[in-house]
């Protein structure tokens, strides 16, 4: 974008100039392929020609806007991340595959002191992760979680949820076990709660008492019912 921000300068430096630009950048899974269509792209592009030296002006200063957040975004991260460091066992949170600094960082922000809490379930109510039945009147529905929480929280362990699904083979495991289990298996949605309610326990435990992350601990919940089964 700096250095051919608009499709005609795109096409002026050709798939050998637009590679070489990837290649001094050091950027991963590009290459002549992608530079060719790229610049196929460029020569069917639909986008106002006009004023084109406006545009490229426009272009660098948010160019150069987006440079100043992106440091300050890097610094304030440092920040957080030496404030995190001070937190006992915060570390062993890190060492989880599929857990980053932000999951961290927001759950720390939306909890606090760990410590006000007695057990994994208040941590679920404050989430908003808490169960509750699902009846009108003379309707029995299927049961639900509250939503009677903090949000941003809510968010933050839903996107943890998703992130060690996608990264984490034991918590891939037990999404896809609470899925297709024999007995009341759960819908995509369900499943991704309940993954989001296995994290706050691992949380919990983690650091109200400094024990390392044990994947065997964790699908033992889900691997014994399959013995008794069998």
């Amino acid at each position: 974008m700096k250095v051919a921000p608009l499709p005609d300068d795109i096409i002026k430096l050709g798939a050998e100039g637009v590679n070489q630009i990837w290649r001094d950048a050091k950027l991963r899974g590009v290459g002549m392929k992608r530079a060719k269509t790229l610049i196929t792209a460029a020569e069917h592009s639909v986008g106002s020609k006009e004023a084109p030296e406006t545009a490229r002006i426009e272009l660098r200063h948010l160019l150069g806007d987006m440079d100043v957040y992106t440091s300050r975004l890097e610094e304030l991260l440092r920040s957080i991340e030496g404030k995190l460091r001070e937190i006992p066992y915060v570390d062993k949170l890190m060492e989880i595959k599929g857990i980053g600094l932000t999951t961290v960082s927001g759950f720390i922000a939306e909890v606090g002191d760990i410590g006000r809490f007695d057990n994994p379930k208040q941590l679920q109510k404050l989430a908003g992760y808490a169960i509750v039945a699902n009846d009108s009147g003379k309707h029995n529905g299927e049961s639900r979680i509250s939503y009677r929480g903090r949000k941003r929280l809510r968010y933050v362990l839903y996107e943890a949820a998703i992130s060690l699904i996608g990264k984490n083979a034991e918590f891939r495991e037990i999404y896809e076990y609470y899925r297709t289990r024999k007995k009341n298996p759960l819908k995509k949605m369900q499943s991704v709660v309940a993954v989001a309610c296995k994290i706050i326990r691992v949380f919990y435990t983690i650091l109200t008492k400094g024990v390392d992350y044990d994947a065997n601990k964790l699908m033992g919940d889900i691997r014994r019912p399959q013995i008794q089964t069998a």
